[in-house]
């Protein structure tokens, strides 16, 4: 069920940020201290005093929220929405009645504040790659405008405009990754696989070349099926989650009209976090929210 109490209500919100951002205490924001006493209030918000440094500080007071004229509760609304249903910016400007660029740099400011995916590989993993068009942006003094037709077609690079997305998916623990990069190539792959628990590592991949150094390490047991060869399945031998999860990844990407490649691991963080609140109620999700900004 959707939150709407929290949305309506500056109070409500007020006392969920504070729930959110205090789960493991009371800090001061400066000297990181715990020796803390209540002093007042700011707004809808507690005010607090550190006995350390003596600076006065409130919930909202060094968060992705703060130093902002709008109301509480339609920032929730704005994240909530643009995760949970994927609402685009341009859409959250009509509803929230905010000019497009206070909600495109709020919003801007919360992807950044998300953490970044730590794959802790348990195995057997399965890796498979995506490509996604983006280039860069706007136009700048030093260089020309953006090319808008990106139409490279096959296999692609940072410099190309054409960004491979891999997608790596550990039956051991269930979770899934979307991690960005550079290149698709063996330096990468190695990168992306190198924290694992077991000293050898069962893969799962399919034909590509970049994957085939991985036969002649120790280290790792691959087992791959050719989809050229009209092999998609053979035993546990398969990608066809990967392949599932990367279709939803560029769903998430279509309402975005052009990612800039600068900011698409914001993108695809944002995704992950999509993906861990799917079959959450709205309460619990926008708390999960809240907390992986925080």
């Amino acid at each position: 069920m959707i939150p709407l109490k929290t949305f309506v209500s500056e109070h409500r919100a007020a006392n969920l940020l504070a729930q959110a951002r205090w789960r493991d205490g009371i800090y001061c924001p400066r000297c990181r201290a715990e020796s803390v006493i209540r002093h007042g209030s700011y707004r809808v918000f507690q005010r607090y005093r550190c006995k350390n440094c003596d600076r006065t500080f409130n919930d909202q007071t060094g968060t992705v929220f703060g130093h902002s004229a709008v109301e509480l509760r339609k920032w929730f609304l704005a994240v909530y929405r643009y995760i949970r249903f994927n609402t685009s910016l341009r859409q959250l400007d009509v509803e929230l009645d905010v000019s497009y660029k206070t909600v495109y740099r709020r919003v801007q400011r919360f992807l950044r504040a998300l953490d970044a995916p730590r794959p802790q590989l348990e195995g057997p993993v399965k890796i498979d790659e995506l490509y996604v068009k983006a280039g860069l942006k706007g136009r700048k003094r030093d260089r020309p405008s953006r090319s808008r037709g990106l139409s490279t077609r096959g296999r692609g690079s940072y410099e190309q405009d054409k960004l491979p997305v891999f997608i790596l998916a550990d039956r051991g623990t269930g979770d899934r990754y979307v991690l960005p990069a550079k290149a698709a190539d063996e330096s990468t792959i190695r990168l992306l696989l190198a924290n694992r628990k077991e000293e050898s590592l069962t893969v799962y991949t399919d034909g590509f070349r970049a994957y085939e150094p991985l036969d002649e390490d120790d280290a790792f047991n691959r087992e791959y099926v050719v989809h050229g060869d009209g092999e998609y399945v053979d035993g546990d031998a398969h990608v066809n989650t990967c392949e599932s999860h990367g279709s939803l990844a560029r769903s998430w990407l279509s309402p975005h009209r052009g990612v800039s490649k600068d900011k698409l691991t914001s993108y695809l963080r944002t995704f992950q976090l999509r993906r861990r609140v799917y079959r959450k109620p709205g309460e619990e999700t926008l708390k999960t929210i809240l907390e992986t900004a925080l």
